[in-house]
């Protein structure tokens, strides 16, 4: 064989062998699969919803994913704005992506419960972003500031039962969808500036400034803030619309009047399924008693930590969602927010993670 030849032999063993390390090193340098859990049903054109992925014991330092890292995401694509009304804040990558953008000019203001704001135990984070400009506001010292949203250049939302911790992400379980419409963000706004500029929290807020019922993708919206917006009637009359199924998934579960609706419908034929949270859920203030007794198929849940969810699924085609538990506090004091999509993948997502968690509960 010429010399010429050799040379060009050996030159391309050479290239073939970098050309195959390169591509292993690519394939084993892939990031692992996410702890959250997110799958095509639980996206769309205008939303993205993800649930947490508890373990236990949790493993807090070595998630390669999940609603904090989502979050963070979320906050990063802001260019102009980020409000956020949290009621607790203590995820490093969070407080560093709003610490992120106000380094690159954009407005970021901050709204949270006062008596957390006033502890020292968990106000480390709020605080870091207070020392860097950020202006926090902290309110409703009688009850709770128990919002956990965000608004994005005014163009779109987080929200949903999550907040914004490690406890939260690693032990509880929870969700947090990313809406992209302008309309609904024009909500959160309304109801940030009435806290954030006005300083009116819970029942000092009045109702206003806002669109209730909206379009998005396609999709009826209902849109509601407590304690102004009446939240629970709104919900007892979807509730009472359920010709076939209600499913549920409870924090707290102490509002009578929903419990009756529930009931009610128990009785005119509708299979009805939830999942208390197991603390508080042996109350006599708890639903849950009631429930069992007329033989309804409730469980309280299996998770060591909590079940943190507020979610109620009608029929398999509306979810009912946010930081609004069903009780007296978040409808007259608290500061609240709630969602009612009409959208059958979203239902479905969320039946999902209701089978999941149902599955894990005790009888």
């Amino acid at each position: 064989m010429p010399w010429r030849n050799k040379i060009l032999l050996t030159l391309g063993v050479i290239l073939a062998a970098i050309i195959t390390g390169v591509i292993v090193i690519a394939l084993t340098t892939q990031p692992s699969a996410p702890s959250l859990r997110v799958t095509d049903a639980g996206k769309s054109s205008w939303y993205a919803v993800y649930f947490t992925a508890p373990k236990n014991p949790p493993k807090e330092s070595n998630p390669p994913d999940s609603l904090d890292a989502a979050l963070t995401r979320f906050i990063h694509s802001a260019r102009a704005s980020v409000d956020v009304a949290t009621y607790q804040l203590d995820l490093p990558g969070v407080v560093q992506a709003l610490l992120d953008a106000k380094k690159r000019s954009a407005v970021v203001r901050v709204v949270t419960d006062q008596n957390i704001f006033n502890d020292v135990k968990q106000n480390q984070s709020l605080k870091e972003l207070q020392k860097s400009g950020i202006p926090i506001i902290a309110g409703n010292p009688k009850a709770i500031m128990h919002n956990k949203f965000v608004i994005v250049d005014k163009q779109a939302v987080w929200m949903g039962s999550w907040n914004f911790t490690l406890n939260d992400t690693y032990r509880n379980d929870n969700n947090g969808i990313v809406i992209q419409s302008a309309e609904l963000a024009r909500n959160y706004t309304a109801t940030f500036e009435k806290m954030f500029g006005d300083k009116k929290f819970g029942a000092a807020r009045q109702p206003g400034g806002t669109t209730p019922r909206l379009t998005i993708g396609g999709s009826a919206v209902e849109n509601y803030f407590a304690p102004e917006d009446r939240v629970a009637a709104k919900i007892v009359a979807r509730l009472r619309q359920a010709a076939r199924t209600i499913d549920f998934m409870a924090f707290a579960f102490t509002d009578d009047q929903i419990g009756a609706v529930v009931l009610e419908r128990a009785k005119g034929g509708v299979v009805v399924r939830g999942v208390f949270e197991l603390t508080g859920s042996d109350t006599a203030a708890s639903e849950y008693g009631k429930l069992k007794n007329a033989g309804l198929d409730v469980r309280r849940d299996g998770n060591s930590f909590a079940m943190h969810h507020k979610v109620f699924i009608v029929d398999g085609k509306t979810v009912i969602f946010g930081s609004f538990n069903f009780s007296q506090s978040a409808e007259e004091e608290n500061d609240e927010n709630l969602l009612i999509v009409d959208d059958i993948p979203l239902a479905q997502t969320f039946t999902t993670e209701f089978a999941r968690v149902y599955n894990l509960a005790k009888k």
